[in-house]
């Protein structure tokens, strides 16, 4: 087996981090960092990018029947 520890980047800080059962907030270096982060995913600060609706602007699923329709 390979003996090198791998060492990672904090996405809070930037410290670098061994890679290690050791480490108790990987691949955060701290429970700070660790907490910052979860603070901006609760208040939407990270977002993933995605591209409108095709066609209908409403956002409605045009492929599904009306459920009024028949009554």
């Amino acid at each position: 087996m390979n003996d090198t520890i791998r060492t990672v980047t904090c996405p809070g800080c930037g410290k670098a981090v061994a890679w290690q059962a050791a480490s108790r907030y990987r691949p955060f270096c701290s429970a700070r960092c660790r907490q910052l982060d979860l603070g901006a995913w609760a208040s939407e600060a990270y977002r993933v990018p995605t591209s409108p609706p095709d066609g209908d602007s409403a956002g409605g699923d045009q492929h599904l029947p009306d459920s009024s329709a028949g009554r």
